[in-house]
């Protein structure tokens, strides 16, 4: 190698050395007072998922014009609810007429799990609080992007199966089809709407101040 191209070499090794030790420096941070408080309030946020859907699908026609409501919480399904009519048998009754397999709770493995989940996410950020560095407050984050990622593919794939195992006996005939994830898609004689609900909501806000935490510290320390 010329000697030039080995000075070179060596500049940019020591360029990247000095790199990877302040990103060490900065790991090692820990968390000022503005960033655990926000972490705080990022778990506030996280309490939505417990309490409320975190996906709502509507489905719409001619002879349901007020809509079929189907809500999706962390741990269980659930129709709306009006006068003599309870929306998830009815959303059962007639996926029962083009071959589709009832809405049931005990087929969702995610309801058994998700809730823990989500209790430990909330957990991680309280220690984060008491103990936290950046290091921690990083892998609290990447943590809710992987819960967050696997979640909506986990519901597609689910959205998937339900649409495409029909039997093949059914009394109305309809092409193999996949429910919408978010948005407005036209199934058979149906209007569906599919999108995110408060415990959605409340849990984007939690990542997102745990964002704004990260922020928070990492400005003072390159203040410094």
């Amino acid at each position: 190698m010329p000697p030039r191209s080995i000075k070179k070499f060596n500049r940019e090794n020591a360029k990247m050395e000095r790199i990877i030790q302040k990103w060490e420096k900065l790991q090692d941070t820990p968390l000022n007072l503005k960033s655990r408080l926000v972490i705080f309030i990022s778990v506030i946020f996280l309490l939505a998922v417990f309490f409320f859907p975190l996906w709502r699908m509507q489905f719409f026609a001619t002879f349901y014009p007020d809509g079929l409501k189907l809500y999706i919480y962390s741990y269980k399904l659930e129709g709306g609810k009006t006068a003599g009519r309870d929306d998830l048998r009815e959303i059962n009754t007639l996926n029962h007429y083009i071959g589709m397999k009832p809405l049931s709770q005990s087929d969702f493995a995610e309801f058994t799990y998700l809730p823990f989940v989500f209790g430990a996410l909330g957990l991680l950020a309280l220690r984060a609080v008491v103990l936290g560095k950046i290091s921690t407050l990083v892998d609290l984050i990447v943590m809710y992007l992987y819960v967050g990622i696997f979640s909506i593919l986990d519901f597609y794939n689910k959205l998937y199966t339900y649409g495409h195992n029909l039997a093949p006996d059914a009394p109305i005939k309809v092409q193999p089809f996949t429910p919408p994830l978010l948005g407005k898609k036209l199934i058979a004689q149906f209007t569906v709407y599919s999108y995110p609900d408060l415990g959605s909501i409340g849990l984007l806000l939690s990542l997102l101040t745990l964002v704004v935490a990260l922020i928070l510290t990492s400005k003072e320390v390159k203040t410094e």
